[in-house]
């Protein structure tokens, strides 16, 4: 059991930090830029704005800091580089990823997270499937991303049906992968996440089994390697504070921002536009409060024997940013 003086000495990490700002930034004024490298993935779409709009790269010039973007298929890989070494900073990944990251020892810092999402992902059939519903599943092979939050979606789905995840054949399929199996009828099920559900929805003949209401929030979460979030907490501080205004703005000009992301994405304003509706992105601090669903995301997958050890949710750092008043 994590105890609150735990949590009070790793969520320090912002504020220890933010005592030597001003040093690094004196140290850093004349030599040559530091570079950041942050991860994301298609999904990433406050990401994908910041990297259009070129935002990011100015706030944190002052900082002596360069970005360097690094684009993966889905989470996994993506925290997989992050607890290598080979990134500094994830965009948002699913509420899943970082429970296998901590099952792998990976020394993690949450740095935000949006607010939960739960209809941003569901389970498809086509339209002609005679599976008309989660229980019609059993035997069945199911495609998915592995630790995606479509995952938990799927094990969630099954419980709340009476069934296991041993009662279906899963099949890990990257998003890309999975779409194409699906048309051709390789899966009798397909488990996504916007903007790939949209983009089905819209342009294949489907059916939604279930959505992740009632049954998985869908909380993203973005990250960093402890290390970097000790050395850089005036970076972080940054990339929080423009993610938060990203969201908000995306939010409110949800036509703008599906025109700006549709060259970005390869996909047509309208679907960006439907896709981008059920998604929150309300930009927060984490909290301990907060991971009482990790825990049980955690816990589900142990039992399932999907993590090789139990995992407390709380054992990791928690970033937090200075918010204005």
């Amino acid at each position: 059991m994590t105890t609150s003086s735990t949590i009070s000495r790793r969520t320090a990490i912002a504020t220890l930090g933010a005592l030597g700002a001003g040093a690094v930034l004196a140290q850093g004024a004349t030599a040559r830029p530091a570079t950041v490298r942050l991860g994301y993935q298609k999904s990433s779409t406050l990401t994908a704005v910041l990297k259009v709009q070129g935002t990011l790269e100015k706030q944190l010039a002052p900082l002596n800091a360069a970005l360097s973007w690094h684009e993966f298929t889905s989470g996994l890989p993506l925290l997989e580089a992050l607890n290598l070494g080979n990134l500094d900073i994830s965009a948002d990944v699913a509420d899943t990823v970082p429970v296998f990251a901590q099952a792998a020892g990976a020394d993690l810092t949450f740095v935000a997270q949006e607010a939960p999402s739960p209809a941003a992902q569901a389970i498809l059939v086509r339209e002609d499937s005679p599976l008309k519903s989660v229980a019609d599943l059993k035997g069945k092979k199911v495609g998915f991303a592995k630790a995606a939050g479509a995952h938990y979606l799927l094990i969630a789905a099954l419980e709340k049906a009476g069934l296991s995840f041993k009662d279906i054949e899963p099949a890990y399929l990257t998003p890309a992968d999975g779409r194409a199996a699906f048309e051709r009828g390789a899966i009798d099920a397909w488990v996504v996440w916007d903007p790939f559900l949209a983009a089905a929805q819209r342009q294949a003949r489907v059916r939604v089994l279930a959505d992740g209401t009632g049954i998985a929030s869908y909380q993203r979460y973005y990250l960093a390697g402890t290390p970097f979030a000790k050395a850089r907490p005036d970076v972080l501080g940054v990339v929080y504070a423009e993610l938060e205004r990203t969201g908000r703005w995306v939010k409110q000009n949800p036509k703008d921002a599906a025109a700006l992301l549709s060259p970005v994405w390869g996909l047509d304003a309208a679907t960006i536009e439907q896709a981008n509706a059920r998604r929150s992105y309300a930009v927060r601090p984490v909290v301990a409060e907060a991971l009482t669903e990790q825990q049980r995301i955690a816990d589900a997958f142990f039992a399932e024997k999907l993590l090789p050890r139990k995992i407390n949710a709380l054992d990791v750092a928690l970033f937090q940013p200075r918010l204005k008043s």
